[in-house]
């Protein structure tokens, strides 16, 4: 591991100037770094061309000394884990500069006691340790712990973040909404952490120490990503960023990935690059190494323009591009509208928290065939069928993207053109799933984005869903909230929601909850007339 020349040179060094010295050692013996510290630490400087993945090691051992003791810190351990090191190692140092014993410590694979590291006994500086056995067969015991506890080719592992002033239980629920929104962008959740504190750390969100306890945490546990459940700083971007080579992912990020996987129409596809280049101009970055970052042709003066912003300017390009496509497309659904406002043909919207089972109540009502998912976001493009109701009376019907809370500003804004569907609106049909235990916060959410919108002045009617999974106790909520009990899939349960429909969009006409039920008599005039409903509008 080292000689006991190495040593003595490193002891006598120490003692005559009185600082720690450190060098850091490859696996063929050569030193690549030599560190002068303080009294009492050394720093290590950032190790950039050597990065490796969190399987392996660093392939650099570190050996330091300190002054009348061979004590490994919580720094060094620190240090040990960040930079996945092959092993910390202090040596002691007497007072007459002579070298005594030297203490080591190295990484462990995962295993039962959730312990991250094992620090060995202090030993003579000339006991023999055969160190390229000791390094490949601990290297050996990572690739058994990989292939046994991790299956090549499964989705990217995260960690998942939560920093709050809330309860522990109100985390823990926003956890839960997060870890579903994961399970949708494609990642495995592989843990959970908490830190409850008054206002959030400026620079590290958490706090330096606990994050350091954070990414060693997710190390242990085999994470590839940092899932913060709060939307992280330009400034917290990087700073996390530069302190862990684990990738770095906020809940608004997640919700804008999750937007981009489902849009499918030109509309969608358009809005949410928007949205996503928005989002990414202010945390715009890139790395400032030697004059790697600089450019210009023959003959310019100066350095010329740097790659950062050129950029910014292509990235403030597209955006001017895409809002100028999306204004078109708004213009030609305001065509559209116009043309339906001229037939008298009134609009319902149906609007609620994501996954409601907004989607399942127009295919439900319409003989429609829209995609359907125990999934988040799972609809994404606005979808309007027409519904027809006895008395030659039709309306449209449109099943709009989900709200979900603290919706990112980037993608209201981006999405705004599609949502101003709603201000045409007569009547809005707000969705509650009554089985989730968070359904009154939820509510909560969609009126605030509602009035975000400037649309809360729209009568709305409140439905609450999925009564078949609460029992009993769901007529009783639907009664206290002053709510429609209804199971989207069940079309028994509908006939009262078609009544208050009508009764809410012409007052005095067909009232009662008999008065959408199909007539045996005369099929094309019901409201769940195959030949009439579904259309695509």
């Amino acid at each position: 591991m080292i000689t006991p020349d190495l040593g003595r040179l490193l002891a006598e060094l120490t003692e005559d100037i009185d600082r720690e010295i450190g060098v850091l050692i490859d696996r063929p013996g050569h030193i690549t770094h030599v560190i002068v510290g303080e009294a009492r630490g050394i720093t290590i400087p950032k190790l950039d061309r050597m990065r490796t993945s969190p399987w392996r090691f660093l392939g650099l051992r570190c050996i330091h000394t300190r002054l009348g003791s061979d004590e490994v810190s919580q720094e060094d351990l620190t240090d040990l884990a960040l930079l996945r090191l092959d092993l910390m190692a202090v040596l002691r140092v007497e007072r007459e500069g002579d070298p005594g014993t030297i203490r080591i410590a190295h990484l462990l694979p995962p295993n039962s006691q959730n312990k991250n590291w094992e620090i060995l006994p202090s030993r003579s500086l000339h006991q023999q340790f055969e160190f390229d056995q000791f390094i490949a067969a601990l290297e050996s015991e990572f690739a058994s712990a990989r292939l046994n506890g991790r299956p090549l080719g499964k989705r990217p592992r995260t960690m998942l973040v939560s920093v709050s002033s809330l309860p522990r239980s109100r985390m823990e629920d926003s956890l839960d909404e997060m870890a579903e929104l994961a399970d949708t962008a494609g990642l495995e959740v592989v843990g959970r952490w908490y830190q409850r504190r008054p206002a959030p750390d400026p620079r590290y969100l958490l706090g330096k120490g606990k994050l350091q306890e954070l990414v060693i945490a997710s190390l242990q546990a085999s994470a590839d990503m940092l899932l913060f459940d709060q939307e992280l700083s330009p400034a917290q971007v990087r700073s996390i960023g530069d302190f862990t080579e684990l990738r770095i992912q906020d809940r608004t990020q997640c919700i804008l990935d999750i937007f981009a996987q489902q849009a499918k129409s030109r509309d969608g596809k358009l809005q949410v690059e928007l949205a996503k280049l928005r989002y990414a101009l202010p945390r715009l970055r890139m790395r400032d190494d030697m004059l790697s970052r600089l450019t210009g042709g023959i003959g310019a003066r100066g350095p010329g323009e740097t790659k950062m912003e050129i950029s910014r300017r292509l990235i403030k390009d597209r955006i001017s591009r895409l809002d100028r496509q999306i204004r078109e497309l708004s213009r030609e659904r305001q065509q559209r509208r116009s043309l339906r406002q001229r037939q008298q043909v009134p609009v319902v919207a149906i609007v609620g928290y994501t996954n409601a089972g907004k989607s399942t109540l127009l295919n439900t009502l319409t003989k429609s065939s829209v995609r359907v998912e125990d999934r988040l976001f799972a609809t994404l493009d606005p979808a309007s069928r027409r519904l027809r109701f006895p008395h030659e009376r039709e309306i449209i019907l449109t099943d709009t993207v989900g709200f979900i809370r603290d919706l990112p500003a980037d993608l209201v804004n981006a999405f705004r053109a599609t949502l101003e569907e709603l201000s045409q609106a007569r009547l809005l049909i707000h969705l509650v799933d009554a089985s989730s235990q968070q359904f009154e916060d939820r509510m909560g959410a969609v009126e605030r984005i509602l009035g975000e919108l400037g649309i809360a002045d729209i009568p709305r009617l409140l439905v609450f869903n999925k009564i078949d999974r609460i029992g009993s106790r769901g007529q009783e909520l639907a009664e206290r909230f002053g709510a429609l009990p209804i199971t989207a899939t069940d079309p028994a349960t509908l006939p009262r929601l078609s009544s208050r429909i009508q009764t809410a969009l012409w007052q005095g006409a067909d009232r009662g909850p008999d008065a959408a039920q199909p007539r045996s008599s005369d099929s094309s005039s019901t409201a769940w007339s195959k030949s009439s409903a579904g259309r695509e509008i």
